[in-house]
């Protein structure tokens, strides 16, 4: 009786083996692009919500001197055109073009001509999509080569990398500014049980 349940029991092993097997063989390996772009797309789904929550009439908050070293900072407004301003330069030197878009701005904050939230938001979400299409023409055969980026050179590699953690930067800004309006960032607030 007990070599039958053996029997079955090494049957059901090795087909669930197989199935993991060929489960893990018929996705896609990750490139070199595809790690680029996840990490990008990551800080999109944060930064973004992020600077969604803030309401439009505490947009332009800054925290007042009084409460430490917060002279001469940016506002929240800032902080989210700045890293949108910076998204659309980094895409430019990565596809070696001119941004599409005026970039120009007192304080690398983007140009004086973005004034409401909706305006600063699409300028923003349109940046994530032009990084996005720049980092999609990284390969392993171009990922390292000079390319001019500011006044001087760097890699596709070196800007797409620079993309994440130049915003997750400022997203840490943001939190605070957020947090001192009594706000908790999307990405902090309770997910629902699935």
């Amino acid at each position: 009786m007990k070599q039958p349940k053996v029997v079955v029991l090494i049957a059901f092993t090795f087909l669930l083996t197989a199935s993991l097997v060929q489960g893990q063989t018929s996705q896609t390996a990750p490139t070199l692009t595809s790690v680029l772009a996840n990490q990008v797309k990551i800080l999109e789904k944060e930064f973004v919500p992020a600077a969604e929550a803030m309401p439009t009439d505490k947009f332009n908050f800054v925290p007042s001197p009084s409460l430490g070293e917060f002279k001469e900072s940016r506002t929240f407004a800032q902080e989210v055109s700045h890293v949108a301003t910076a998204n659309w330069q980094f895409g430019a030197a990565i596809l070696g073009e001119k941004p599409p878009v005026d970039t120009a701005g007192p304080n690398e904050n983007g140009p004086a001509s973005l004034k409401t939230k909706q305006e600063i938001m699409k300028y923003l979400t349109d940046s994530f999509a032009y990084v996005d299409k720049a980092i999609a023409t990284i390969t392993s055969a171009n990922a390292v080569e000079p390319i001019s980026f500011g006044n001087g050179k760097s890699t596709r590699l070196g800007v797409a990398s620079l993309t994440a953690w130049h915003g997750f930067d400022h997203y840490g800004q943001m939190v605070i500014y957020l947090r001192m309006n009594g706000i908790v960032p999307p990405a902090s607030r309770p997910q629902p049980k699935k």
